[in-house]
């Protein structure tokens, strides 16, 4: 399932806000072009604008009371609630665009726990900085919170939320903070060099779930081989130790080397095979249930399209091959509408390689001091030993 309408171009800060709508109507033309939405377990489903009562199991009612005031009048500043800001100006709409987004997320979490599909992607989701009552960058409602929520409320019982973006998911985080039923995964760049500046291994969770809240925070100029050696060397053994029922996943793609809102080094062939590696885990412990959402990614045109086609292209079980060609078709749009060309190939070329956590520990290299930081303040919650599991 694929939740998209062109009404989510309507989420718009501005014509020059770094948050463009336009990396969504680009991921959708190539994922067409490329016969991904082909597939034929694949069906496009139109997001319905969410009710303030789904908002509201994940945001205070204030604050949505506050968004749909700005919504109404973009004169008004309401910077307690983060609204009106330099990551966050006020623009018409705003409520019914976030909403819509909510509303894609919520679907696809009803219709996997309905079982009438058992993979969804929403990739103009992902919102993942938007906390319970305050908007934050570029992210007004917290849409894959609000799935969470949901697929509690449908009797869930483990949810486990995995988030690659290289921000740190600071307010999904927070939302689920002290509920043990969440497990939240953030690996991110420092908050020593990136914003929010949070996301530190020693934020474990409230006091009722700890260990519930999982940080990875990998230094500045990390590329694929130690983001990838952290990722696998603290992701699927506790995944795997905490045994969800359904894997909800956030894939900025801000971590690539040509986005200039951050310093990771990452490739598109590295993203794509995380997306690879969690569907896996899915497959392993979910019976296959998976929500993918999109998030961070301002390289609009060369990065954003090609890494969530990619992640399309996995969730409906078609792979796209990193050396498949670009359709000229969308590169000659992409060249005259936006004045960019187009990488030829859907991938970097990129030799992905990373040590396995067994080969041993460099104490000289920041990420694995990084890795041990997490796996020390975790693993043994799990019951899981931080130097050998």
């Amino acid at each position: 399932m694929v939740m998209w309408d062109k009404k989510y171009l309507k989420y718009k800060f501005s014509d020059w806000h770094p948050m463009h709508p336009a990396r969504l109507e680009l991921t959708y033309r190539l994922s067409e072009q490329l016969n991904v939405l082909g597939a034929p377990n694949i069906s496009i489903e139109p997001p319905a604008v969410a009710e303030d009562s789904v908002i509201a199991t994940v945001h205070d009612q204030s604050f949505i009371d506050q968004v749909r005031k700005v919504s109404l009048d973009p004169s008004i500043v309401a910077e307690d609630f983060g609204l009106g800001t330099e990551d966050d100006p006020v623009f018409a709409g705003m409520h019914e665009a976030a909403a819509r987004i909510v509303g894609g997320s919520v679907i696809a979490a009803d219709a996997i726990m309905d079982e009438t599909t058992v993979r969804a992607v929403n990739f103009a989701g992902g919102m993942h900085h938007a906390a319970r009552s305050k908007a934050s960058g570029f992210c007004i409602y917290n849409d894959a919170a609000a799935a969470i929520h949901r697929m509690l409320e449908r009797g869930a019982q483990r949810v486990v939320y995995i988030d690659v973006d290289a921000h740190h998911g600071d307010g999904t985080e927070s939302i689920f903070w002290d509920d043990e039923r969440v497990l939240t995964i953030s690996i991110h760049e420092s908050g020593l060099s990136l914003f929010p500046g949070t996301g530190f291994a020693n934020e474990i969770g409230g006091p009722k779930a700890e260990g519930s809240a999982v940080n990875i925070a990998v230094p500045a100029m990390t590329s694929d081989a130690g983001w990838m050696r952290a990722f696998h060397a603290v992701v699927p053994q506790l995944v795997r130790a905490f045994k969800p029922e359904v894997i909800v996943s956030q894939h900025g793609c801000d971590a690539h080397r040509d986005d200039d809102m951050t310093n990771l080094k990452l490739s598109v062939d590295a993203q794509r095979q995380v997306a690879m590696d969690i569907s896996q885990l899915a497959d392993e412990l979910c019976e296959g249930r998976w929500l993918a959402t999109g998030g961070g990614g301002y390289n609009v045109t060369a990065v954003v399209p090609r890494t969530w086609t990619h992640l399309t292209a996995i969730v409906a079980g078609k792979p796209v091959p990193l050396r498949t060609y670009v359709p000229e078709e969308f590169r000659r749009y992409v060249l005259e509408t936006y004045g960019r060309a187009m990488p030829y190939l859907m991938g970097d070329d990129a030799q992905l390689w990373w040590r396995n956590w067994e080969v041993g520990y460099d104490p000289a290299d920041p990420v694995d001091r990084s890795i041990i930081a997490t796996r020390k303040e975790v693993f043994p919650l799990f019951g899981l030993d931080p130097w050998f599991d």
